[in-house]
């Protein structure tokens, strides 16, 4: 130990009286201030400016590509060849390794002593970056000092592969220069081996897993994960091992094929132990953040728990989509999806399986007009290089399994051991992967009952399975919408009353939406039942048709006003009412509290009065303004007619009522109930309406209303705690004193400080 601490010693003392090394640690600084100094000085100009901050130390130092350790781990490469190429290639063009193979220390003894005494180098560059996470800790609010420490941890694992490869690559040559450039070529290939034999499933764990690109990633967002610490230890146990050998083969003869097969078992075994170290079952993480942003939420973790058994996860890729697909090349990229539920449940089983079918695709329709399936494929594989005998064929698809209620779109199918399934889709949004909200859904399908969600049908009620603008096929059942209610967890059906029989018996939130006809006497009675039952409910209705909605509006005591209510605006009808959230509604549900910041469009809506006391705790939730707003009765065309206020015709200007809750305990449980003074409000037509000057919300409205009627059961509650780093101890002019300080006096501190001492050294 002591041979290699003076042979670290020898080196470092080298380094330090060589220009190249004060060199790169005053760029390494100068770099490192102008990226930080220039986000302090924002960041205090911006608090003084009265702007709000959130997430700071992850803004500054980790988060998004401007942080301070994301840009040293895209930079660090350039560096270590400048120190590494001459470790050992100087000691063969000097020809002083001849006094090290004299000397009594063996060839462990210099590849370690080298190696010890640049990583001790690494350690002043941390030392460096430490200064500024040193003036972070002491400017920034509960500055959370974890994953900062952890992303240091990554960049110094990152530095010590960079040095090991730069130390092998020494001992190959005798020309520095060459030594250098082999480190770069190296680095190149280590970060470019991800890519090779992805679609070979025996070559790509391999390769896959070889891969040096993004392989530091993992610490930069605040988690320690052992596969990657791991992994750094293995790739430096490798390329240490390949310099020994070089250096010990190097002091007798031996064969070129026992050379050969001495290398080939480092390797070997390098690649057996990170494919063991990979395994799920194995893998240990720490998520050092304040927030917990690397894990799933605490209620997606307790679903997870409960998925007793394994679990297979099935993919099917359809080649002609184009919604969403790839190629086997992309199955591990894929398969790092699902990596934050695997860490929960390490024995989830990963499955692919690529085939062509028709498909619903404009374009590739346009592109290839006529032309089968099959004649598209083969299309479609030339022109992506790809091998079309990867691919099933229709009928060999079709044979395993019926994916034609999905369009043949991509999908994934869970499937448990007990035999329960469920189906997890893309979406047709810019993010297209489902996100934790809608896997969670998903997963907490097959271990519990969730909500049932009926839609009432048979008297001209709104559709959840038709595509007008009046139906609710959007919210309620779009397979690809990642809002819809299927998506979110919720089981959807349309209910038909039907006489002595009960349709409702097992619905959990019954929507009745302005029907166009009244019930008969038997509806209304089980119907009556239903709300008897302490059953939730959605009632939404029409200025037209709300006469049929009056019986079963009478069980909760409240009416609608008749009329249709009017808010004259230039732009708009005046039937076109705009509305907000009163302080109830925003407290109505975990999701509906950002409706206080938002505003509701209601195209022909109805107030809402209360006229009896049935027992039910009425909470007011959306209200029109407080003047300008009637109860309109006598005009009937708002696009060329005109509105006037008639108080003798009955109406009324106030601020109305258009959206109410009402709770009560009913038969052991909270009964819920929302009423709706507009039936449009909701529907596909308003959900996608664009009003130039409006930017309605009316979907948190369905998201809200249906939190709360399903107790907060879902959404799936994915929040994490919010991070408390929201403010900087800096204003504009101290903000600039720091920028001075880290980008121009520290680095000319250590630029004297080098010069002192190379000047000292010249004099000896």
């Amino acid at each position: 130990m002591k041979t290699i601490y003076k042979i670290a010693k020898l080196e470092l003392a080298n380094l330090f009286y060589s220009p190249i090394a004060w060199f790169i640690l005053i760029i390494f600084m100068l770099q490192m201030g102008i990226n930080f100094g220039e986000m302090m000085g924002s960041l205090g100009r911006f608090q003084e400016l009265g702007r709000n901050l959130m997430n700071l130390t992850a803004r500054v130092y980790y988060g998004g590509m401007g942080g301070l350790l994301r840009g040293v781990s895209s930079s660090l490469y350039l560096y270590i060849p400048l120190l590494t190429m001459g470790l050992l290639s100087q000691e063969f063009s000097r020809g002083s390794v001849k006094l090290l193979f004299s000397a009594p220390i063996t060839s462990w003894q210099i590849v370690l002593g080298k190696y010890v005494g640049i990583m001790i180098y690494g350690f002043c560059l941390m030392l460096v970056i430490g200064v500024y996470v040193a003036i972070g800790w002491v400017t920034i609010e509960n500055f959370d000092w974890r994953p900062v420490l952890i992303g240091m941890l990554g960049l110094y694992f990152l530095l010590g592969a960079y040095a090991a490869i730069g130390l092998f690559m020494s001992s190959l040559t005798s020309y520095q220069i060459v030594a250098a450039l082999g480190t770069f070529v190296v680095f190149a290939l280590l970060n470019l081996v991800g890519r090779v034999g992805q679609d070979i499933e025996f070559v790509r764990d391999i390769t896959y897993w070889l891969s040096l690109g993004g392989r530091v990633n993992t610490f930069l967002q605040g988690m320690v994960c052992s596969e990657d610490v791991l992994y750094f230890i293995i790739v430096i146990a490798m390329f240490l091992s390949f310099c020994f050998l070089k250096i010990q083969l190097g002091r007798a003869r031996y064969s070129g094929l026992s050379k050969m097969m001495r290398y080939g078992g480092v390797f070997a075994v390098a690649m057996l132990a990170g494919y063991v170290t990979s395994r799920p079952v194995l893998k240990v993480y720490y998520d050092g953040t304040y927030t917990k942003a690397n894990t799933i939420s605490e209620a997606s973790q307790d679903i997870v728990k409960r998925l007793d058994g394994g679990m297979t996860i099935t993919t099917y890729v359809n080649l002609l989509d184009n919604v969403y697909s790839f190629s086997r090349k992309g199955v591990l990229s894929d398969m790092a999806f699902f990596e934050k539920y695997v860490r929960f449940k390490p024995d989830i089983k990963m499955k692919y399986v690529f085939y062509y079918d028709e498909v619903d695709n404009p374009k590739l329709e346009q592109m290839y007009p006529g032309l089968s399936a099959e004649e598209k494929a083969k299309k479609v594989v030339k022109a992506a290089n790809l091998n079309l005998d990867d691919y099933l064929s229709p009928e060999q698809i079709r044979e395993r399994v019926d994916l034609s209620g999905e369009g043949n779109h991509f999908v994934r199918i869970l499937e448990r051991d007990n035999g329960q399934t469920a189906r997890l889709r893309i979406f047709t949004d810019m993010q297209k992967h489902p996100s934790e909200t809608e896997v969670s859904a998903t997963l907490k399908r097959m271990v519990m009952k969730l909500p049932k969600v009926g839609f009432l049908k048979g008297h001209g009620e709104r559709s959840i399975t038709r595509n007008k603008n009046r139906d609710y096929s959007l919210f309620a059942y779009g397979r690809y919408f990642r809002h819809s209610l299927l998506n979110q967890g919720f089981d959807v059906v349309e209910s038909e009353l039907e006489p002595e029989k009960d349709n409702l018996q097992d619905i959990d939130i019954l929507v009745i939406a302005d029907p166009l006809e009244a019930f008969e006497d038997w509806e209304l009675g089980q119907l009556s039942d239903y709300i008897d039952r302490g059953n939730n409910l959605i009632i939404a209705g029409e200025p037209k048709n709300d006469e049929y909605l009056a019986p079963v509006l009478e069980k909760f005591g409240i009416r609608y006003v008749p009329g249709t209510l009017v808010q004259p605006m230039e732009e708009f009808p005046a039937d076109l009412l705009v509305v907000r959230s009163t302080l109830a509604g925003a407290r109505l549900s975990r999701v509906s509290a950002g409706w206080r910041r938002s505003i509701f469009t209601m195209p022909g809506a109805m107030g809402i009065d209360s006229v009896a006391d049935k027992g039910f705790r009425m909470i007011p939730l959306l209200v029109s303004r407080d003047s300008g707003c009637w109860n309109e009765v006598e005009t009937t065309d708002f696009v060329n007619g005109t509105v006037k206020l008639n108080p003798a015709a009955g109406e009324r200007e106030a601020r109305m009522v258009t959206a109410m809750a009402l709770e009560r305990e009913c038969n052991g449980r909270n009964q819920r109930v929302l009423v709706l003074g507009d039936a449009d409000c909701i529907s596909m037509g308003e959900l996608s309406a664009v009003r130039r000057g409006i930017r309605a919300s009316n979907f948190s409205l369905i998201q809200g209303a249906f939190c709360w009627l399903s107790d907060e059961e879902l959404p799936v509650d994915i929040r994490h705690p919010n991070p408390i780093d929201n403010k900087i101890f800096l204003g504009i002019s101290s903000g600039t004193w720091v920028k001075v300080f880290v980008k121009w006096i520290l680095p000319s501190v250590l630029l004297l400080l080098g010069m002192i001492l190379l000047l000292r050294r010249q004099r000896k």
